[in-house]
């Protein structure tokens, strides 16, 4: 649906969405081996008010990931929205300046707003909260403005719009296949209340749905814009096991009615592993990877960040049974932890040395506002809030031995050899337990033909070439394309030299440790006067 609001005017609507922080988690670096890929995944809470809006309202759409909004935009525009999270606060108000310069009001929402709204000053209108009555009054300002308003106005959402009466997100708006990877919405909120979380405070702990028909009509248009693989974007895909179970069979009847067109990843609690009934629909949807926050392998930590539900089978054995099911776990991992010791570092290493899981994203904690960890921390007077410093947190480790021991895990995990042997692993172990997927005619339609030659093209002359590590590299290659595993090879390779340019550039001092520590510069390009 659309906002019941009815406007007298006709307004020119620029969304604009902000730069992420570089991450291990947005895959950069492999986008220009894929040819076509500017950006990681479409935004859905600014590509879904947007589809809110007034029919009669003019919208553009811009992801500064991909490219930066232009003077022309802000000039065209009567009213500018944007979105985003508190890693992309100095890029949101970066975005502000640029629409003042114009005179343009400026209305901000989101989570980091929703979280902070005391953070953002200079905004006109602060949206807080979901999609809901907050928004159609927004929409109304907006339909009665004139230039900027006196005073910074805040709207804050009593009653939200059930996931049910969500609109499509407005995909037309933006080029799916500059996308790494499509993304999809079924539920929001999480029922955990893991120490350094802030979804249950943003979004609660009772999930949200859509209905399965909903997420098959998404998909409908995700296919038809060019999409090969989607983001279950949920919080954790499991926050009400018995909706998703309901889901799936829709999934895999949609699947099998177009030849299998998409490959699925998720996120979703590690306790996920206790019920292979679902783990085996999942199979039968297509789903090939799930991002678990495993966050660290000593059980005294995980009680004590309160995410016992990590615990309800021992680690490495949920790891296995959901390779069995042919699905690759990614894994989040946290360094700075109160309870860890020097040691720490050594038994993260042993750990992916043992659950042969090739990727990780590894970060120092970070202390988000809105959870029991901000909570805690701040009454103990170990928030620090000065720049310079990759976390606000006040460790109880040294600070310098913190980050010395996440320099120490991620040297040894995105090694090349030791990288390349683990996904020889998912190749003997994991692979072969996925469906034998139909071709879908769609992908053999010249121009994608043309793109997997190039993609060929570029990984075998910028790794197997011209790479530091050509050697195994080659021995992948071997391995893989003699079995006719195209598809995973092209994934190993792509991710691979992501992880190992990234952590490269880690160990250099480059980019941030914590995904969530605000950006300390502009990207080369997004400035004021862009």
């Amino acid at each position: 649906m659309r906002t019941p609001y009815s406007p007298t005017t006709v307004r020119n609507i620029l969304c604009v969405f902000p730069h992420y922080t570089p991450s291990f988690g947005t895959f950069h670096h492999a986008y220009a081996l894929l040819g076509g890929v500017r950006a990681f995944m479409p935004p859905q809470g600014l590509l879904l008010i947007a589809a809110y809006l007034p029919t009669s309202w003019r919208v553009r759409f811009v992801d500064e990931n991909a490219q930066a909004a232009t003077p022309e935009d802000f000039c065209w525009a009567d009213a500018v929205l944007v979105s985003g999270m508190h890693v992309q606060r100095p890029h949101i108000e970066d975005i502000m300046r640029r629409a003042h310069a114009f005179d343009r009001p400026v209305a901000v929402g989101g989570p980091s707003v929703s979280g902070c709204p005391e953070m953002y000053p200079e905004a006109d209108f602060l949206h807080v909260g979901e999609m809901g009555d907050a928004t159609d009054e927004l929409i109304e300002r907006l339909d009665g403005l004139e230039g900027r308003p006196d005073r910074q106005v805040v709207l804050t959402t009593g009653e939200r719009l059930p996931l049910a009466a969500f609109p499509m997100p407005a995909y037309e708006l933006i080029s799916i296949p500059e996308y790494f990877l499509a993304s999809v919405q079924f539920s929001s909120g999480c029922p955990y209340t893991c120490e350094f979380c802030d979804i249950p405070a943003l979004y609660g702990r009772n999930p949200r749905l859509k209905t399965p028909e909903q997420v098959v009509a998404e998909l409908d248009r995700l296919r038809e814009g060019g999409a090969q693989s989607v983001y279950f974007v949920d919080d954790n895909f499991i926050a009400n096991p018995k909706a998703a179970l309901d889901l799936l069979p829709h999934l895999v009847a949609w699947q099998q009615r177009h030849h299998y067109p998409l490959r699925i990843a998720c996120e979703a609690t590690l306790n996920i592993a206790k019920n292979e009934a679902l783990l085996g629909l999942m199979r039968e949807a297509g789903f090939v990877t799930i991002f678990c926050g495993i966050e660290t392998p000593e059980p005294g930590a995980l009680e004590a960040m309160s995410k016992q539900q990590n615990l309800r089978l021992p680690i490495l054995d949920a790891v296995e049974t959901i390779n069995r099911y042919g699905m690759e776990v990614v894994s989040g991992i946290i360094i700075g932890l109160d309870t860890d010791t020097r040691e720490t570092a050594d038994r993260i290493i042993e750990f992916i040395h043992a659950s042969r899981i090739p990727i990780l994203t590894i970060n120092v904690l970070y202390a988000l506002p809105k959870t029991p960890l901000w909570t805690r921390l701040e009454r103990a007077d170990r928030l620090v809030h000065g720049e310079g410093r990759e976390s606000n947190v006040d460790f109880l480790l040294p600070y310098d031995t913190v980050l010395d021991m996440w320099r120490r895990c991620i040297e040894a995990a995105f090694e090349p050899g030791f990288l390349y042997a683990r996904y020889a692993h998912q190749q003997a172990h994991t692979f072969p337990h996925r469906l034998a997927y139909p071709m879908d005619p769609r992908r053999l339609a010249p121009h994608n033909i043309r793109r997997g030659l190039g993609i060929f093209a570029r990984l075998f002359w910028r790794l197997g070439v011209r790479g530091a590590y050509r050697r195994v590299f080659w021995a992948m290659a071997a391995r893989m394309l003699s079995t006719g595993r195209f598809e995973q090879f092209i994934h190993s390779v792509i991710v691979s030299h992501h992880l190992i340019e990234f952590a490269r550039q880690c160990l250099a001092g480059m980019p941030e440790p914590s995904f969530y520590a605000p950006a300390r510069s502009l990207p080369p390009g997004l400035h004021a006067d862009t």
